[in-house]
């Protein structure tokens, strides 16, 4: 596998630090354009590029200044909320930031010549919010953000603008006849309250450490106790705030969303029953269920699974036509690319005007969107294709 294939494969789940927030970045849903082989990639060698095209798909392009419009509103984003040390903290997470934002820009454009391809296009309204959002977005630009982003003009603002509501009305379109019934029981959510002993130390550096296997008899040896303590008396809440080491106590659920140990114990449970010792990959676990059947979050899983559907069958749809078309990148632009070093470059607000674009009305989506603003300072593409195969490092591309 070269370097390219490498970015690739890395786009859809990257696993370094910070990778929730990434996570939020990479769009999934269609096949890794790579998963059928050399053979099946329609190969162009390309000299032609202008000094500042930074990759070509068919006729449509993509400038630098396109590029670092992206870049540098994510990595200011990851700043603001992670510090401005994050980089320094894994050193391929600046080429993953790359990667996720060459991803998301070819995906975008590839949506785009979809959409030219059904006879899509944005009526006057739509235009005229992009301009209102690319007019919004300049203006609050400072000089040091224009020049890091390759001088970006105006007009190429309200053209990724354009391009993004396009992509979504794309979205809309294919998925407008898409209706998946979804019934409680596939989508039912409990809540448990829990208590979770971990089996595993984290190092300098981030990385799980699974303990021996003597130290994991002390850890259910201890967790022997919380359920001695249980037997005679003691209350569940008070041994959640004495031992519980995950991050929350009490938490929702779905079937697939949990270990498998922990999902059939769960969902086997009566209201206010107390497991067994469960063993997860994170440790040694007892539950109590709260309550079988959370109406609020059930109805949410019922859109989030029909959303996956429906996104599941625009995949399809895309993965077809993404599969022939010709793709092409300027390798010497792209490895020249850095991320920002100057301190008076701030903006990070680039992707959050899209939405009033996008028109993004569904409950699920939003309450997902704004959940991920809360945690990111971003928000992710509402779309669910990914990546349609583009070649960064060599003259040769999918």
């Amino acid at each position: 596998m070269n370097s390219w294939q490498n970015i690739l494969s890395n786009t859809k789940r990257i696993k370094i630090y910070a990778i929730t927030i990434l996570a939020c970045l990479v769009l999934s849903g269609c096949a890794n354009p790579f998963e059928g082989g050399k053979d099946s990639i329609s190969v162009v060698l390309t000299t032609g590029f202008s000094k500042d095209e930074v990759f070509r798909i068919e006729d449509i392009s993509c400038s630098l200044a396109e590029v670092e419009v992206y870049l540098v509103n994510m990595q200011n984003s990851y700043q603001s909320t992670l510090g401005d040390g994050i980089w320094e903290t894994d050193s391929s997470l600046s080429e993953n930031l790359k990667s996720s934002c060459l991803a998301r820009l070819a995906q975008i454009k590839t949506m785009v010549l979809l959409a030219q391809h059904n006879g899509i296009m944005l009526d006057e309204s739509e235009q005229k919010a992009a301009l209102n959002a690319a007019n919004e977005y300049y203006e609050s630009l400072s000089e040091a953000d224009i020049k890091a982003m390759d001088n970006v003009t105006k007009d190429t603002i309200q053209n990724l603008y354009e391009e993004q509501a396009l992509a979504g009305k794309l979205y809309k379109y294919t998925i407008r006849d898409i209706n998946p019934e979804v019934s409680d029981d596939e989508a039912r959510t409990l809540t448990v309250q829990q208590i979770l002993l971990k089996t595993y130390t984290v190092d300098d550096s981030g990385n799980r450490i699974a303990m021996s296997d003597s130290e994991k008899k002390t850890v259910y040896a201890k967790m022997e106790e919380i359920v001695k303590a249980l037997d005679e008396g003691a209350s569940f809440e008070s041994m959640v705030e004495t031992y519980n080491e995950a991050d929350e106590g009490t938490v929702s659920f779905g079937k697939g969303e949990v270990d498998e140990s922990l999902e059939t114990a769960a969902f086997n449970l009566s209201t206010d029953q107390i497991s067994d010792i469960i063993e997860t990959e994170d440790g040694y676990m007892l539950i109590k269920c709260v309550t079988t059947f959370d109406k609020e979050e059930t109805e949410l899983n019922k859109i989030r699974i029909a959303e996956e559907r429906r996104s599941e069958a625009f995949a399809t749809e895309y993965d077809e036509f993404a599969k022939g078309l010709t793709k092409e990148i300027n390798s010497s632009l792209w490895d020249s690319i850095t991320l920002c070093d100057d301190p008076e470059v701030t903006t990070k607000n680039f992707l959050i005007y899209t939405i009033s674009i996008l028109r993004i009305r569904r409950h699920g989506q939003k309450r997902e969107l704004d959940r991920q603003h809360k945690s990111s300072g971003m928000y992710s593409y509402p779309c669910g294709a990914s990546l349609p195969g583009t070649s960064a490092h060599g003259d040769t591309c999918a």
